[in-house]
């Protein structure tokens, strides 16, 4: 990333709101978030259960589409174009890992991460992908043979081995104990670093924030409050 680069936003959420209808139910999840995520930036995202972290989240990746606002990916606008607009955005550009890995279980961890690089434009091979979250080592390994972080670190690899411009983390920690947590902490902050990839992660941990940038404080489908940090704290000296 050149020095001319940083600062500009990579993703703008524009006045999103979405509302989820049951019958005679509404559910208004966001109401009027503003949003950017800057060239390089990693941010983290706070708020108890049902505050709108998620549903942001998907609206911001492609997954999910806004009841009312826009989404603009650097020069393109998202929320106005058909879904195939937004499967190119999601397939080139975006990274996605959840609090649950998702792993083919017949597939080994090289063979799992090579699903995305078969059909992404310029990836890295599986057996990169897999050296930067720090399980060369484990290439031929199945699901079963992994712990619980090597697993995440696996879906990490696979969500990076394209080459996104955006990694978006839903609770990436939320089904490990601290030990574990950190060490898959560790694989999303060398992947900030060392690729640049401009990334988010939702979490109800509010040490986790220590390690960002910037810290976004969700409540009731609202922005409640940013903090920047003077200083990003490396993820192996967290503890919670």
């Amino acid at each position: 990333m050149s020095q001319s680069d940083k600062g500009k936003a990579t993703l703008v959420g524009d006045t999103l709101t979405k509302i989820y209808r049951t019958g005679a139910i509404e559910v208004q999840a966001l109401r009027g978030v503003d949003m950017q995520l800057l060239e390089g930036e990693l941010i983290v995202l706070l708020g108890p259960s049902g505050s709108g972290k998620s549903t942001l989240l998907n609206i911001l990746g492609g997954l999910d589409t806004p009841s009312s606002g826009h989404v603009r990916f650097r020069d393109l606008e998202i929320t106005d174009g058909d879904e195939s607009i937004l499967t190119r955005y999601r397939r080139d550009h975006v990274g996605f890992v959840f609090q649950f890995y998702n792993l083919i279980p017949s597939l080994t961890a090289r063979e799992n991460v090579s699903l995305v690089t078969e059909i992404a434009r310029d990836p890295m091979t599986p057996a990169e992908a897999l050296e930067l979250v720090g399980l060369g080592q484990r290439l031929d390994h199945f699901p079963a043979q992994l712990s619980g972080g090597e697993q995440q670190r696996v879906a990490i690899a696979r969500a990076i081995a394209k080459r996104p411009d955006v990694l978006l983390c839903d609770e990436p920690t939320g089904a490990l104990d601290s030990q574990t947590g950190i060490l898959v902490l560790e694989a999303i902050e060398r992947v900030n670093r060392e690729l640049g990839t401009t990334t988010a992660v939702i979490t109800h941990n509010t040490v986790i924030g220590q390690m960002a940038d910037r810290v976004i404080h969700f409540g009731d489908g609202h922005v409640v409050g940013t903090e920047t940090n003077a200083a990003r704290s490396p993820a192996g000296g967290l503890s919670w």
